[in-house]
């Protein structure tokens, strides 16, 4: 009984914090993702591009609100090597970002390091505690 219920609440915690982290992800090889289909609807990624810069890769994306409200958002980058592996994902933190009403942005990075191949952009809606 006590393994039901504590698998039980284990889910039901799982679940309720899952709307925090979830949100939408566009990387530089086509890939989009769309972990929570509300917020998938408020922001957009586009425009993803990579290019190089000085012996590294650099890479590019536009968020941009589809609401009129404003919206408090997180975004990352996630570099690659050419075997799929990430680089320095640990050292990587989320940015905070602001869009008004139908605003876009440009956002950029530059890879950690010259192994860098690709990259994904990932943007969440940031909750304040």
């Amino acid at each position: 009984m006590k393994k039901v219920l504590l698998g039980l609440f284990t889910a039901a915690m799982v679940t309720a914090c899952a709307p925090h982290t979830a949100g939408v992800m566009a990387g530089s090889n086509g890939a989009v993702r769309v972990d929570n289909t509300s917020f998938g609807k408020e922001v957009q990624v586009t425009n993803i591009m990579a290019r190089p810069e000085g012996g590294f890769l650099r890479g590019t994306g536009t968020i941009a609100s589809q609401v009129s409200t404003d919206l408090r958002l997180q975004y990352k980058f996630t570099w690659f090597d050419l075997n799929g592996m990430t680089i320095d994902d640990e050292g990587v933190s989320w940015k905070s970002l602001k869009l008004h009403g139908k605003q876009q942005m440009q956002v950029s990075a530059v890879a950690p390091n010259a192994t860098a191949t690709r990259f994904e952009l990932y943007v969440r809606k940031a909750f304040s505690n």
